[in-house]
């Protein structure tokens, strides 16, 4: 994935047949899709691979266990059924995760053993493991890190675990692999239109502040809670907004809080939501929070109060429960939530499901929002499918999407030594000190104060292999953020 000579080959050959802007879980997906299928693809980022959403989720594939609640079996069955297709796919970076769920009510333990035991046999031949009802004894014996007081029982269940940043990474190659052209740090700066309709885009690359331009049959907006900012490049836009944002926090502590291969879930907060405490390279994250947020940063900030509401939802299932000075790394994450009759507010004709949208704008503008990780690749297929049926594309000779079998390409993560850091600057893009200690070998994520400490070896190995300016400076600042004592100030 050598940077500069795609962006060479841009220059000398801008025609393509799909253009998608964002280079998260979606618009990766998206090129994968495209490019299986033949087009000739061309990915832009505005920033590095993953750098938003996509990089901040929970580190988990799932059905999504709240949908009962809602009688959504069809999008349960269909998340639990992509669980597996990526499990098969990508199992150097997701692998089955077994969950305990303490109760303490009588009530709660037939409740939830019943409603877990469906959402298990939902999952057909994608099971992962049996679901078994827990006696008091047994939890109190094998988990004595859980507060034992008034516990009644539990239930153990299955769902999986995955390395988001990486896999995003992983798809970036698998898509560069099928012929796409896939550039990070390369923001869009308009639209091409001709006679109202989009043609094309122009953008710069960010490191040099070179203008190119690309010519498209297909135009894509795949860039999550941003995506209103590229429908108002379009002069068709009514300037209305497509998604609101929630923000989710995340949090994580020392694996000694909970020391054990199987992940908590606390089935119900204060606030009527599921958390998770979930065991993550040698670490554990806790979380998350659902909180609306008006601004959309691209590094959102965890609250003071969203990081003290996750820790005293925890506390009163662990005999011993983490304190803010506990907390070895924290971010926050902006979810796109669709809102309701976005097809009337945005003039689009739209294809909305319980969590995405796709709508294409009288300028033949195509946007996706919403999903999640689990679904990425029913959503690739779907979008580029709606692309077809607009006519926007020619059928291709295989029509029926293939990349349920296709391999996703890439390493898990590792520790950034210095072979690994030379392997990210020569052959995944990582342009920055952040890129490396973030997404591809998420040293921030799980202990800021270690990033802090290696950025600068980092710095001179990126240096070495001729990146100009791996932005040290900028990273420690930003690894500041990520640490407990970052709320106090």
């Amino acid at each position: 994935m050598q940077r500069l000579l795609l962006l060479q080959q841009l220059s000398t050959n801008p025609n393509f047949d799909v253009a998608i802007i964002g280079g998260g879980a979606t618009g990766l997906g998206a090129a994968v899709e495209a490019a299986l299928k033949g087009y000739r693809v061309v990915l832009l980022e505005a920033q590095d691979f993953a750098k938003g959403t996509s990089s901040r989720s929970t580190k988990l594939l799932h059905g999504g266990v709240r949908y009962l609640a809602q009688g959504n079996i069809a999008l349960i069955y269909q998340a639990l059924h992509e669980r597996g297709v990526l499990l098969n796919n990508a199992s150097h970076l997701a692998h089955p995760l077994s969950f305990i769920v303490p109760t303490y009510s009588w009530w709660d333990t037939m409740l939830y053993t019943v409603g877990l035991k469906i959402y298990d046999a939902l999952a057909g031949a994608s099971s992962l493991g049996p679901t078994h009802h827990l006696s008091s004894k047994l939890i109190k014996s094998r988990y004595t890190h859980l507060m034992a007081y008034g516990l009644k029982g539990g239930v153990q269940y299955w769902d999986a675990q995955f390395d988001d940043s990486r896999l995003a990474i992983s798809l970036a190659r698998t898509a560069q692999s099928l012929g796409a052209r896939v550039i990070n740090y390369c923001p869009v700066q308009s639209l091409n239109h001709q006679d109202g309709l989009v043609k094309g885009l122009n953008f710069q690359d960010a490191l040099t502040q070179s203008n190119y331009t690309i010519n498209a049959a297909c135009v894509i907006n795949a860039t999550g809670v941003w995506v209103d900012d590229i429908r108002n490049m379009s002069p068709h836009s009514k300037n209305s907004s497509l998604v609101s944002a929630s923000q989710g926090v995340h949090v994580v502590v020392d694996h000694l809080f909970w020391p054990y291969d199987e992940a908590l879930l606390i089935p119900k907060t204060s606030d009527g939501r599921v958390l998770f405490v979930v065991p993550w390279m040698g670490h554990v994250i806790l979380g998350t929070t659902d909180t609306p947020q008006s601004d959309l940063l691209l590094e959102p900030k965890p609250t003071l109060e969203d990081v003290q509401f996750i820790l005293q939802q925890v506390a009163p299932y662990l005999n011993k429960a983490p304190r803010i000075q506990d907390i070895k790394s924290m971010w926050a994450g902006l979810r796109p939530l669709v809102q309701a009759n976005s097809h009337q507010k945005t003039g689009a004709t739209s294809q909305i499901s319980r969590e995405y949208f796709i709508g294409v704008d009288s300028s033949r503008l195509v946007t996706i929002t919403g999903g999640k990780w689990t679904t990425y690749r029913v959503m690739a297929e779907d979008v580029i499918d709606r692309c077809i049926q607009e006519g926007f594309l020619p059928k291709p000779p295989q029509n029926k999407s293939t990349t349920h079998l296709h391999p996703i390409k890439g390493l898990s993560s590792d520790a950034p030594t210095p072979d690994r850091v030379r392997y990210a600057v020569q052959n995944e893009m990582a342009l920055s000190v952040e890129d490396v200690l973030a997404r591809r070998s998420l040293v921030l994520f799980l202990e800021a104060g270690l990033a802090i400490q290696l950025a600068p070896q980092v710095a001179q190995i990126m240096a070495s292999e001729g990146i100009a300016d791996p932005r040290l400076d900028e990273f420690v600042a930003l690894a500041k953020k990520y640490m407990a004592e970052y709320l106090a100030g």
